[in-house]
């Protein structure tokens, strides 16, 4: 995050956080399993971008790393899976020096400097070797794939081996931003847990603890608005001020159809000049929000519906255009805004 150039201090990371908000539910069917002393030595944590998963996944292993023996009275006395961040293994964990933990994540290609788009598949295959060494003194071995939508299915094959042949002591926790849309023979071998958006007031606390931001943070409320109950995505957003000042003034215009100022919209086409497909994103997401009220409130108004059906499809076509023939933004943003303002008078 910059700091200089937004004030807001960077995010903790998923590893480095030991407070989890609004999946209490969750977080006790992973407690209660471990209980058992028969947990799943698979877990698929799906969900949405952004909700949480990740901290989840870091936070069931940090407690099990923590207390290795699940008939102790620390696990049977335990109402969540909380470890103080000052304990070892918690420091061990954020400073990514825990023996038997095996992250598998996207990496930077040193030629580039750039991350990788898969998790490759080389990778994937040192779970055979992690999993056939000798564990450390409490025995649990422990992998965490973030995330199984960013493995090629050579990948998801190498990992099979790991789910098809677990060792004693083993647990294998894969978070998937698509749940249902992983490979069957992987879905078949876990146990799965479906995390959903958090509520407001649990994404804003969430937010605040992970970056330390004034909670009556301007900046914040908007990131949360857009965020749509997504942490990640509102630290994103914070993360990044252009995008944040983006959302204001597509907000904004949007608030005046169906005459918004022409100067405004000017600068702001003037702005989607980007090639950078998350600029876009965010313009059409703003743009399928302001519709999509638009239809809640016409349900009983049949001509009305038609006539937003139509601009929403006109919004799909304009958009496609423009990235099948790489076309200019700010065209696109002036056919956009003539389609709603049509729609906004009818």
């Amino acid at each position: 995050m910059n700091t200089a150039e937004n004030d807001h201090p960077p995010a903790r990371l998923p590893r480095e956080t030991t407070i989890l908000f609004g999946h209490a539910e969750a977080e006790r069917e992973l407690l209660d399993s471990y209980k058992t002393g028969r947990t799943a030595h698979a877990w698929l944590i799906g969900g949405p971008r952004g909700v949480g998963k990740a901290t989840l996944a870091y936070r069931f292993a940090r407690f099990i790393f923590a207390h290795p023996d699940s008939a102790s009275p620390q696990v049977r006395n335990a109402s969540s899976l909380l470890v103080d961040a000052e304990h070892p293994v918690a420091r061990r964990m954020a400073a990514q020096t825990q023996g038997d933990l095996l992250v598998l994540e996207r990496t930077i290609n040193e030629q580039t400097g750039k991350l990788y788009t898969v998790i490759r598949v080389e990778d994937v295959r040192r779970t055979t070797s992690f999993f056939g060494s000798t564990p450390g003194e409490d025995g649990w071995r422990i992998v965490i794939v973030d995330s199984v939508d960013e493995l090629q299915r050579e990948g998801a094959n190498a990992l099979l081996k790991a789910l098809e042949e677990p060792p004693e002591r083993s647990l294998l926790l894969l978070i998937s931003h698509s749940p249902g849309r992983e490979l069957a023979t992987i879905r078949s071998r876990c146990r799965r847990l479906l995390l959903r958006p958090l509520e407001v007031q649990d994404a804003a606390r969430a937010v605040v603890e992970a970056t330390g931001c004034d909670p009556d943070d301007q900046d914040l409320s908007q990131a949360l608005e857009a965020a749509e109950g997504s942490p990640g995505r509102a630290v994103a957003l914070l993360d990044d001020g252009q995008m944040l000042k983006l959302r204001r003034r597509v907000t904004e215009l949007l608030a005046q159809l169906p005459d918004p100022d022409m100067r405004a919209l000017h600068a702001l086409a003037d702005g989607m000049g980007s090639s950078d497909p998350k600029v876009l994103d965010a313009f059409l997401d703003q743009v399928s929000g302001w519709l999509s009220s638009r239809l809640r409130e016409r349900l009983q108004q049949p001509h009305h519906m038609a006539r937003l059906a139509a601009t929403w499809e006109a919004v799909n076509r304009a958009t496609r255009d423009a990235e099948d023939f790489n076309l200019e933004r700010k065209p696109l943003v002036f056919t956009v805004f003539g389609a709603l303002s049509e729609a906004a008078r009818g």
